[in-house]
């Protein structure tokens, strides 16, 4: 009878154990010693996530966790869901853990500042991507040029509308250094035309956001010929809101997810600047093993863009 209370109790404390893993994370990293390797030797990283309900970062992880494994390395996944304060609770959860390299997608560039200086103060390099961090110096930062996409979207529609029109554009969440950047090239190169931003509004990076806002926004402005949406999922929502009205409004997204080159395929959507986010999540590992290794990297690493339309 002992004994069977032993393993009980034990049973108990191991679910206890379990249970402190938050959802959309990996298991933990076993063992991981001071110099960043778990005991049996393997370098360990944490892969820090702004949200995994996004196919772009379901990618983006894809790609890291096939260069992990290429690489010999142990790769930690943490989901903060969205939230600031969850992500900034895993970071400190992954310096405790002692892991060799963080590689960061902030859920908010300004929150995140300090848990980088928390890694700093542990000797842990800090590689951030898609999404910049202010107030904090990272090691490298892997991410399309954002500004010049919001420009390509805005010329491909100065071009589609000869120039002329008004658009609706959805934002994304706001504090990400992607929703300043996208928002930035688009607004500044549509200025530049005889095109008129009519209203701005975020929806989040979220396609039922960007279904609702931009049912809001055509009630509001029935005279718009254009939508530019900052991530494909936004503008998979705005497709959703259009569906069944009879008007001719082009539809232009950011990513190239999946579904957002076969909304453009279907003509649903009219165009999409295409990222490479498992290429980003593939540097980032990379970047890391060099990090591990003593070697030098790049302060910033660019992954080209590219404008998809049916054509």
């Amino acid at each position: 009878m002992r004994i069977q209370g032993f393993l009980t109790a034990a049973a108990v404390t191991l679910l206890a154990a379990c249970s402190q893993q938050g959802p959309g994370e990996s298991a933990p990293a076993a063992g991981a010693t001071a110099g960043g390797a778990n005991a049996a030797g393997t370098p360990v990283v944490g892969l820090a996530l702004s949200t995994q309900n996004n196919p772009f970062f379901v990618e983006l992880k894809d790609g890291a966790q096939k260069a992990a494994k290429d690489a010999g390395i142990n790769l930690v996944v943490v989901d903060a869901q969205d939230d600031p304060a969850r992500q900034i609770s895993s970071v400190e959860d992954l310096i405790q853990r002692r892991v060799s390299v963080i590689l960061l997608n902030p859920t908010d560039s300004s929150a995140l500042a300090g848990a980088v200086q928390s890694a700093q103060r542990a000797n842990i390099p800090v590689v951030t991507l898609d999404r910049g961090v202010d107030g904090a110096e990272v090691a490298s930062h892997i991410a399309s040029d954002n500004v010049a996409g919001g420009k390509m979207a805005a010329d491909y529609l100065a071009q589609a509308l000869g120039g002329k029109g008004n658009i609706i554009e959805l934002q994304g969440v706001a504090g990400t250094s992607a929703a300043r950047e996208r928002g930035k090239g688009f607004d500044d190169a549509i200025a530049a035309t005889g095109m008129k931003i009519v209203a701005s509004q975020p929806a989040n990076f979220d396609r039922a956001q960007g279904l609702s806002v931009s049912e809001n926004l055509l009630q509001a402005h029935s005279d718009v010929q254009a939508i530019f949406a900052q991530n494909d999922e936004m503008a998979l929502g705005a497709v959703q809101a259009l569906a069944g009205k009879n008007k001719k409004v082009l539809v232009v997204g950011f990513d190239g997810t999946p579904d957002g080159k076969t909304a453009v395929q279907n003509g649903t959507m009219a165009a999409t600047v295409a990222q490479q986010p498992e290429e980003i999540g593939k540097l980032g590992v990379e970047t890391a093993k060099k990090l591990i290794d003593k070697q030098p990297v790049e302060k910033s690493i660019a992954v080209p863009l590219k404008l998809l339309t049916k054509q």
